[in-house]
């Protein structure tokens, strides 16, 4: 059975309406791609900062908090946004870092880190670890309660939280309660029968993900990978905060993220998993008024609720 035909019902029109996209060649249409701003909600105040990472390195955080926000600490989210390494802004998730402020009464900061190929590893996950350093500082003026700071994200995002709960763990800080990595792309091996089977040139498929990770590896995958580049490479997986993850079941990213989620398991991690039949990567986004994608929405934004207010 054909791609289209596995697609659930209503994400069908939504796959058959994107348009192909191929890496590396469509990389500086597809950033020219702006997307509009979402529209703001009331609820929340955005505004924007510049962090110094090195004396060269300057990057922009993206913060959300309630706009009617008392004297007592929050919690926080360090969310990463998604786009293979190679895309992305924080911008274009202001509706959903806003439905978390809103669900969880939460502080969430965004970073702008650096994109490969001009930036391969380790820059990413050092500018996510800066950003989460500087959430966790007492003297950021953000009132950020200490014992309740989470790391989350999509795709590549989801990588990147991934990557950052290894990372949190290993340096000894900063400490976490929570992490959301949905869908994450996170093995550079590509060995998995997902990571074979989704080819359907609209959405996020096998060549792209060959592209990007060797974009963002700075070359060929293979090799000794850091497992802060690709999670899926560490050996213990002990000691890490407690998880939420989902993936669709047409998502070249489905065999990697289960695999995953059994190794937590299994390393004494409490993680819930949710599989969504006949769903493409991101399709909670393509298709966002579909049963489904409100579902699988409301699914992790509900679960970093919780984590965070428990």
């Amino acid at each position: 059975m054909d791609f289209i035909n596995r697609v659930a019902p209503e994400l069908k029109q939504g796959a058959a309406e994107l348009p192909p996209f191929h890496l590396p060649d469509d990389l500086d249409s597809a950033r020219q791609n702006i997307q509009l701003p979402a529209e703001k909600s009331e609820f929340v105040r955005i505004t924007e900062r510049y962090l110094s990472v090195s004396d060269s390195n300057k990057m922009l955080v993206r913060i959300y908090e309630p706009a009617q926000r008392n004297e007592n600490a929050l919690p926080a989210l360090l969310w990463t946004h998604g786009g293979g390494y190679v895309l992305g802004h924080p911008s274009a998730d202001d509706a959903l870092c806003e439905s978390f402020v809103k669900a969880a009464n939460c502080v969430v900061v965004s970073p702008d880190y650096r994109l490969a190929p001009e930036h391969p590893f380790p820059a990413a996950i050092e500018d996510s670890y800066a950003a989460l350093v500087w959430l966790a500082d007492i003297n950021n003026e953000l009132n950020v309660d200490l014992a309740r700071i989470a790391v989350g994200g999509a795709s590549a995002g989801g990588g990147l939280a991934a990557a950052l709960a290894l990372m949190a763990r290993d340096k000894g800080g900063p400490s976490l309660c929570f992490q959301l990595p949905l869908y994450p792309m996170i093995d550079d091996r590509n060995l998995t029968l997902s990571s074979h089977e989704i080819t359907y040139p609209a959405v996020w498929n096998r060549a792209n993900n060959l592209a990007a990770w060797e974009m963002y590896l700075g070359g060929p995958a293979g090799g000794d990978i850091s497992p802060y580049a690709a999670p899926s490479r560490a050996d213990n997986l002990a000691d890490l905060p407690p998880a939420y993850t989902c993936v669709g079941q047409l998502d070249p990213f489905r065999d990697e993220t289960i695999e995953y989620v059994a190794r937590l398991a299994q390393a004494g991690v409490d993680v819930e998993f949710h599989l969504y039949p006949g769903g493409y990567h991101g399709f909670e986004h393509v298709v966002p008024t579909a049963e489904i994608s409100r579902r699988a929405r409301t699914g992790y934004i509900n679960a970093m609720a919780r984590a965070l207010n428990p």
